[in-house]
């Protein structure tokens, strides 16, 4: 049973980022070490900082998201 409610908590985190749009940086740095293994990889603060511009910056004067 307590195995059971550490494995649920475990997800979490990973939970509550798809819910609120940042992507996993652990799948990313998964996905760069086997797609494009020549690249360097970015920083979790430069991959944080970079997910947060996509979603919220303004594009042309325009502001990219609904509210």
């Amino acid at each position: 049973m307590i195995k059971k409610i550490a494995e649920i908590l475990s997800y979490r985190k990973q939970f509550i980022s798809l819910l609120v749009g940042v992507p996993s940086y652990e799948t990313y740095v998964a996905h760069m070490k086997l797609q494009h293994p020549e690249e360097p990889v970015k920083t979790r603060k430069e991959f944080f900082c970079e997910a947060q511009d996509n979603r919220y910056n303004a594009k042309d004067g325009k502001v990219s998201r609904c509210c």
